[in-house]
């Protein structure tokens, strides 16, 4: 059974690889708390600096699966200004990705309690791809490894109210090669324009208790539309409990605590209801968060 898991991951990666158009970047559960790293406008929204480090350890029990880990910061300088960087390290199979980026934004006041933040990011990818740990033998695309670094820059803007607020951006404007081959055969796995649109709004049940719904949406070429609904309710500003669907792949369970004012964790538990269920055990997404 391990080897036809690991067969089925390989067969993924491949296509991944060779015969996807249009490479995906990572998604993330916990996206309400961690948004510096899609959209460069979220900088600078919060009061103060904050440092966020997210894991996730995707389909556990199939072999190889993708494991991701990012870190953010974001601090307001001065009234309008606002400063950021992320750095995400992902893993899956034979393809090994660090994305880095700085962010700047400017906050355009819209009304006593809105304001909108306009920000750009800039940075790139340093793509590795270990074709050996593929074990294919007698093919001529797979006799060479890959190492490169890809430049991009992206864009957003995110619109903070006293009670809700909305998110667009694209995180990577340019179409960036990450392998190809001409040896007889053109193959080729492309980055292409990821677009993020999405919004929450919280309601207060009474005085200690809201209950706030929210979305994500992800668009890229040639891939269908990605859709994340989540609800939560929070409890004394002290914890949040929730759910969330992405449409037609995965339920997930989403518990977030603020342990002191300076520091808050938060923890999902994603099940796959595509056949990927079959093999894997979950997905688990862990966030730390300080604040200062």
């Amino acid at each position: 059974m391990n080897r036809i898991v690991k067969n089925i991951v390989l067969v993924t990666a491949l296509m991944i690889l060779l015969g996807v158009n249009a490479q995906q970047d990572p998604t993330y559960t916990l996206y309400a708390y961690n948004m510096n790293v899609v959209n460069p406008g979220f900088a600078g929204s919060v009061e103060g600096s904050q440092l966020t480090a997210n894991f996730r350890s995707q389909w556990v029990g199939i072999p190889d699966s993708p494991e991701i880990q990012s870190f953010s910061y974001a601090t307001a300088v001065g009234e309008r200004i606002g400063l950021g960087v992320s750095v995400i390290n992902s893993q899956v199979f034979v393809l090994g990705e660090t994305d880095l980026y700085a962010d700047f934004s400017y906050k355009v006041p819209i009304s006593r309690f809105t304001d909108l933040y306009l920000g750009v990011k800039a940075g790139g990818s340093s793509i590795k791809i270990d074709l050996d740990r593929a074990e294919v033998v007698d093919d001529p695309l797979f006799t060479e490894n890959v190492s490169r670094f890809n430049p991009n820059i992206g864009v957003g803007a995110y619109l903070k109210g006293e009670r809700f607020w909305i998110s667009a951006s694209a995180p990577t404007l340019l179409k960036s090669d990450r392998f190809e081959k001409e040896a007889g055969v053109v193959t080729t796995a492309t980055d292409q324009l990821h677009f993020f649109m999405g919004g929450g709004y919280t309601f207060f049940m009474d005085r200690d208790v809201t209950f706030t719904p929210s979305l994500m949406a992800r668009t890229v070429q040639g891939t269908p539309l990605s859709l994340d609904l989540t609800a939560t309710f929070g409890i004394y500003e002290k914890i949040e409990l929730g759910i969330n669907h992405r449409l037609d792949e995965s339920i997930s369970g989403i518990a977030f605590f603020n342990a002191a004012e300076w520091v808050a964790i938060g923890y999902a538990y994603e099940g796959a209801i595509t056949q990927v269920n079959d093999y894997a055990r979950g997905t688990h997404e862990i966030m730390m968060q300080f604040r200062w």
